[in-house]
């Protein structure tokens, strides 16, 4: 079957002017310079700091919080140890008053009462004793929360500190997101439709890079300097054909400097 007038055959290569060819590769530079855009956006050194003090503020915080509760556990004992000693203090006084009062006079009564003074003077040793060991653990869980509050308090304000300059970074690129997608508009429009479409198929094929020019003899898609044969057969075609590299298949773009 013939091919009815102005049809292309499978065989036939895609056709567009050299200015639309050079608009394509207008395009793959801002392309690549959003795909660039973004990677910088997405490894900026702020993001795994970020990471990192969040678990470690995390990780603070809940010490923080273990230590808080030993400080109050300890606080209560202290008070209760504190409220024990009280309570003994207050009966041996009242011993020691019944004792120099004289209304005791039966001898058994004044040693029973004097051998209760004697058990609560070392009941009151014992437990000062106790409250003492309690303050000397308080004061060390104090010193302690002092010590893990003021570490979790400088990450923070670390990490205030980093975020805010993600931020700043995100804000920059943003903005130069902005700045290239408005030159794409304006670049878009001198690529053909077709040849736009077999960039942006070639482009997700190939890592973002659909087309490439072609300098001193080398596609600048693959880096390779093509060979004798194929620089003549690109040589040959019609300066509207639209090429496809030999070696990686990307778009290739026929320069003032290619060689041929």
């Amino acid at each position: 079957m013939v091919p009815h007038a102005g049809s292309r055959t499978q065989e036939d290569p895609l056709k567009a002017e050299p200015s639309a060819q050079q608009a394509l590769l207008d395009l793959q530079d801002t392309d690549s310079a959003l795909a660039r855009l973004q990677h910088r956006r997405g490894s900026l050194p702020e993001l795994a700091r970020i990471e990192e003090l969040t678990a470690e503020v995390a990780e603070l915080r809940g010490r923080q919080v273990e230590v808080e509760t030993t400080v109050s556990d300890l606080t209560r004992a202290q008070k209760k140890a504190d409220a024990e000693v009280e309570q003994v203090k207050t009966r041996r006084t009242r011993d020691e008053e019944r004792l120099s009062s004289g209304a005791i006079t039966n001898p058994k009564d004044l040693e029973n009462l004097q051998h209760e003074l004697g058990a609560l003077e070392r009941r009151i040793s014992t437990l000062e004793d106790e409250e003492l060991e309690i303050m000397e653990q308080l004061e060390i869980a104090q010193a302690e929360l002092r010590a893990v509050t003021a570490d979790h308090d400088a990450l923070v304000a670390e990490l205030t500190h980093v975020t805010a300059a993600r931020d700043a970074a995100v804000e920059a690129i943003d903005a130069e997101v902005v700045s290239v997608n408005e030159e794409r508009e304006s670049v878009a429009p001198g690529v053909p439709a077709d040849l736009l479409a077999l960039y942006d198929k070639v482009r997700h094929q190939y890592g973002g890079l659909g087309a490439a020019a072609l300098r001193a003899r080398r596609c600048e898609g693959c880096r390779l300097e093509l060979n004798g044969a194929d620089l003549r057969e690109i040589a040959a075609q019609p300066e509207d054909d639209v090429v496809r590299c030999p070696e990686c298949s990307r778009i290739l773009v026929r320069t003032a400097e290619s060689g041929l």
